[in-house]
């Protein structure tokens, strides 16, 4: 019988709760819900709509990209908005998408993808101030570059404690139970933040460019507006993903095990009364 190869994870009931599990054969995978592939594959339209649109913007009426010249400015833009908002809710999307993959497969793609939204990012940061630099520009002066900083900072800081906690193995499951909510919470609070400093950004430059005569329909300000309703349409659609709760990654059996093990050794619960 099944139970007979299972190695208990934890003496007394705590064992048993393995032992249970393991009887019961390994777990099929959860089917996704029907609209959610659905949701997420418009999700991955409007980023991609978004970048192309960023790039045509900055193709057509800022002249290109160039990083010796006058259009290293233009890095920036194009930069943010592929690491700190399409990069960025891609990774938080990772945990509704690859549902039924190793929790710690998936972990490490989520960590991933948002090393390359850093090291992107990093790269537009460090465009904008060699182009203030070399034009004699005043820098971290305005609304815009006030919560960039913040939020390249906490975008970090996120990452660096996210990383200590569910992928350094020197952490304990008892102290990454109790910051998981955080973790979750503050990775959905800084990407909306990305989304509204990206919007900030694209109506300053707009403003400084096209001053006086953007309240004229000027096709750049309405190309500009029209990215701006775009950004938002998607970090909508990524928030709405992240707040179903029934559209969250089912835990797997070893992850139950561990839950129900952990519960009983610190609530003294025994598993079969839940």
């Amino acid at each position: 019988m099944a139970w007979e190869q299972c190695r208990p994870t934890a003496p007394g009931v705590a064992g048993r709760s393995s032992s249970r599990l393991s009887m019961e054969g390994p777990a099929s995978p959860a089917p996704a819900p029907g609209a959610l592939p659905y949701y997420v594959a418009f999700s991955q339209l409007l980023g991609l709509i978004v970048v192309a649109m960023t790039g045509a913007w900055l193709g057509v009426y800022r002249g290109g990209i160039a990083w010796e010249s006058a259009l290293q400015f233009n890095v920036h833009p194009l930069c943010m908005i592929i690491g700190l908002v399409f990069l960025q809710g891609d990774a938080l999307l990772v945990y509704r998408v690859f549902r039924n993959e190793a929790k710690r497969t998936t972990k490490v793609l989520h960590g991933l993808l948002h090393v390359f939204a850093f090291v992107i990012a990093l790269v537009g940061l460090v465009a904008v101030f060699d182009h203030h630099r070399k034009e004699g520009y005043a820098d971290l002066y305005s609304l815009h570059s006030w919560c960039g900083i913040l939020v390249f900072a906490l975008f970090f800081v996120q990452w660096l404690v996210g990383f200590s906690f569910f992928l350094f193995p020197g952490a304990s499951f008892s102290l990454r139970s109790r910051y998981r909510p955080q973790h979750v919470f503050f990775g959905a609070a800084i990407f909306l933040l990305s989304v509204a400093t990206a919007l900030l950004g694209l109506k300053e430059a707009l403003l400084f460019e096209l001053g006086t005569k953007y309240s004229t329909f000027e096709p750049e300000g309405v190309l500009a507006n029209v990215l701006g309703l775009l950004l938002a349409a998607f970090a909508t659609v990524v928030l709405y993903i992240l707040t179903r709760a029934d559209w969250k990654r089912p835990l797997q059996a070893e992850e139950q095990a561990l839950s129900m093990d952990f519960k009983t050794l610190t609530e003294g619960d025994s598993p079969s009364s839940q």
